[in-house]
């Protein structure tokens, strides 16, 4: 009668070592595999500007992910993890054979994707839509979108700053996105587009979403007016360094003040964003209370 009881433990052990080798084949894996894309999406966030807002995103992504933590209840899909994990493995192949770099990258996330729903299941993995999504914005976008982006918010940006110029009574000219005052011409380059600040903003608003509301449509709807307010608030820089340059100085429209200015600027988009969040997350708790907070009849 004792031996039934050693005879399970020694099973219950050697299943606990092939579980424990199998993880450390598969970490080793995708260790060899991945270590290039994950090297190239660190090497970007230190060193583009347009993926800096990585930096942040990235740990916030790790922390909200512990914070939620493993479900309780779950139920492995090794299928659909595998297929998942093939598919990231070929895209990561084809990827560093086409030299696209978005792609490349973007396997490293799909490849973590398809781990945890072979270890988790996919509830786990919707679990953690937020975490997920944070690091799928913090992976620069093509050069190609980029450039097809930049060129309209240039356009934008500049007539929004003209019209507030001539709103002030400034003799401006607009040609394109050169903007000319007397004495001064203004050049809204592609790193004014504003495209840096609207990325990192619309990135900001899904985790403001994502912590603050609760309805689906609500969050989407404060992406949405990031887009405006990023946009808005870009033309309003493009206003006040044509009117610094014209009134001031011609050296506030370049150099370190201007890029104070910038962020000065983003922190005001910011806090409107945050605002937005506030007010939905108001009209939420008014049209959609919580159950422990709705009224009585409501509850039943």
């Amino acid at each position: 009668m004792t031996s039934v009881p050693a005879t399970a433990s020694q099973a219950k052990l050697g299943v606990s070592t092939r579980i424990s080798a199998a993880a450390i084949v598969t970490g080793v894996f995708f260790v060899a595999l991945f270590l290039k894309p994950a090297g190239l999406l660190v090497r970007d966030w230190w060193s583009n500007p347009e993926a800096g807002h990585g930096l942040l995103l990235a740990p916030m992504a790790v922390w909200l992910a512990w914070k939620r933590g493993f479900l309780k209840e779950f139920q492995p899909a090794p299928v659909l993890g595998t297929a998942l994990l093939v598919l990231a493995v070929l895209v990561r192949e084809v990827s560093d054979l086409a030299a696209e770099l978005f792609t490349l990258r973007g396997s490293l996330l799909l490849a973590g994707v398809g781990l945890i729903v072979y270890f988790r299941g996919l509830r786990q993995a919707l679990a953690w839509w937020l975490p997920i999504t944070l690091i799928l914005l913090s992976i620069p976008l093509p050069e190609l979108v980029t450039s097809a982006l930049a060129l309209p918010l240039q356009f934008k940006a500049s007539a929004l700053g003209t019209r507030l110029l001539e709103w002030r009574h400034v003799p401006v000219q607009l040609n394109g996105n050169v903007i000319q005052i007397p004495g001064h011409q203004l050049f809204v380059t592609e790193a004014c587009s504003g495209l840096r600040s609207l990325s990192a903003l619309i990135s900001l608003a899904v985790l403001m979403g994502g912590l603050w509301l609760r309805l689906a449509r609500s969050r989407i709807l404060l992406i949405a007016i990031s887009i405006p307010v990023a946009i808005l608030i870009n033309g309003v820089r493009v206003f006040l360094t044509g009117f610094l340059v014209y009134f001031v100085d011609p050296k506030l429209g370049e150099g370190f003040l201007h890029l104070t200015e910038g962020w000065l600027l983003f922190v005001v988009s910011l806090v409107l964003t945050a605002l937005a969040a506030w007010s939905i997350r108001a009209l939420e708790r008014v049209f959609y209370p919580p159950l422990a907070e709705a009224p009585a009849h409501v509850a039943a």
